[in-house]
């Protein structure tokens, strides 16, 4: 169990995908991503593995969920600077969390 402040510490912002392009140095398939999360934030760089359900031109415009003050992790040639989040399907393969409605870029989660 944690407290409601432990949840707190979680960053997590709601941005939109204006690059993505596939990723092959990586060990598993995933694409790069450039994900806008509103001038508070800017800009940051992902990896995501998503590619059984989305193809990168689909990705673009889509608003998504992620973690944004986790430090930045080298995945391959790229550094990933936040956790884009999704969910398992029955097979165990990523689908992306976003907002149902269009929200404005850098809105927190509560």
């Amino acid at each position: 169990m944690i407290t409601f402040d432990d949840f707190q510490k979680v960053d997590i912002r709601v941005g939109r995908i204006v690059a993505a392009e596939p990723f092959p140095e990586a060990r598993k398939p995933a694409y790069k991503l450039r994900v806008d999360f509103g001038p508070e934030i800017g800009e940051k760089k992902s990896s995501a593995q998503i590619t059984v359900h989305y193809q990168p031109e689909e990705l673009i415009g889509r608003q998504v969920l992620a973690i944004v003050n986790f430090p930045p992790r080298q995945i391959g040639p790229v550094m990933s600077e936040v956790l884009v989040l999704g969910v398992p399907d029955a097979d165990g393969e990523v689908v992306l969390i976003g907002p149902g409605q269009d929200v404005p870029l850098g809105g927190r989660l509560y």
